[in-house]
């Protein structure tokens, strides 16, 4: 089987010839990118005249359906992940990591083929609440808020009888566990802000263990360009040391070795900037863990305070840390709200839930089309 392929769907493959470079205006490289794209999908399809899709589906932005309504009939879904803005989102929310005049002006123009996807396609659909509310009011009627689905099969809690590990070792009994996940420890995930809480947290109890997942890397913005040379995490822990011995830098984990870790949680911090909500948090809440993320807009579209989880201001370490103290003081009494949390994600974002709404959604369009 090559790479990418997936038992019983056919595999066309293309290929992507040109795209922005250091020639093109630096605002217009995601767009020319998106242009060889969408070149290289209608080349590839034009030589198989024997695909006859009823709908065609694809992930907006990308150029990858642009060009197919020259191919077929057939109505296009797309997957509406972000619309980019210069204010109240993410390249804004933080004056303390000023983004680059460039980088801002740059925004708008991002935007390009996602219109243009908007135009083209029958029906769309965005994953929460928030990230639909992004896009042009004229253009939302298209577009409906389904999240992909968490399989809460898999990311479930720990059997009340299982041994309570990380990481392979056990757990002393009475530690409380504090965990924090993200791709790339960066300012936009408000790393740096959960370190300040970590160190008051530690400060105050000597009985916890914190379990950062994630690599050191920036996935999104420019924060190197404030860290002296030294890479995010290098230079967060140099302004707040952390005790290595309670702080356990896990890296990059496989999804299992996730699940059993977000399981064991006692409490999970997650902050994020108004931007695309991160699938950890959902996960944390499948698998039962009390929430404490930051109070913006994306985590709002999921976590209720003191319903299913708590929130605490973005900026404001010390009220995350106190947040989190009351919890690790008493985790049982707290319980309640992992287990609502899993509720929540069972009740709105489960596979079932969502693959159920998705089929609908295609087989509406389809049929809309054939009719």
């Amino acid at each position: 089987m090559r790479q990418g392929e997936v038992e019983g769907v056919r595999l066309i493959q293309y290929r992507a010839q040109g795209g922005g470079s250091e020639r093109t205006h630096p605002f217009a490289r995601t767009y020319e990118d998106a242009c060889a794209h969408a070149e290289g999908v209608h080349r590839a399809l034009k030589l198989h005249p024997e695909v006859r899709p009823d709908v065609i589906v694809g992930h907006s932005g990308f150029g990858s359906t642009a060009l197919l309504p020259e191919l077929t009939d057939a109505p296009i879904v797309n997957h509406f992940e972000f619309y980019y803005r210069t204010k109240g989102v993410d390249v804004d929310f933080r004056p303390d990591f000023p983004v680059e005049e460039e980088t801002l002006l740059r925004a708008r123009f991002r935007n390009a083929m996602i219109l243009t996807d908007l135009d083209t396609c029958a029906a769309g659909y965005a994953p929460t609440p928030f990230q639909r509310s992004l896009f042009p009011e004229a253009w939302r009627p298209k577009i409906e808020v389904l999240h992909d689905g968490i399989d809460t099969a898999f990311w479930k809690p720990r059997a009340p009888d299982a041994p309570r590990t990380v990481l392979g070792e056990p757990v002393p009994d009475g530690t409380r566990v504090v965990t924090y996940v993200s791709r790339g420890f960066e300012s936009l995930r408000g790393f740096d802000i959960f370190v300040k809480a970590v160190r008051r947290i530690l400060d105050v109890r000597k009985d916890v263990l914190v379990v950062v997942v994630g690599q050191d890397r920036v996935v999104y913005g420019g924060d190197e360009r404030f860290t002296d040379g030294k890479s995010f995490k290098e230079w967060c822990l140099a302004r707040d040391p952390l005790d290595p011995a309670r702080v356990r830098f896990a890296g990059h984990r496989t999804p299992e070795e996730l699940a059993a870790i977000l399981a064991v949680s006692d409490l999970h911090v997650y902050l994020t900037v108004p931007f695309v909500l991160s699938w950890s948090m959902l996960n944390a809440m499948a698998c039962g863990a009390v929430v404490l993320a930051s109070d913006t807009a994306p985590v709002r579209d999921f976590v209720a305070h003191g319903e299913n989880g708590l929130l605490a201001p973005f900026f404001d370490p010390d009220a995350f840390a106190a947040q989190a103290l009351r919890v690790l003081d008493a985790p049982e009494a707290f319980r309640p709200l992992g287990e609502a949390a899993r509720r929540t994600i069972l009740d709105r974002a489960s596979l079932d839930v969502c693959h159920a709404r998705l089929r609908a959604l295609l087989e509406r369009v389809a049929g809309r089309s054939a009719g």
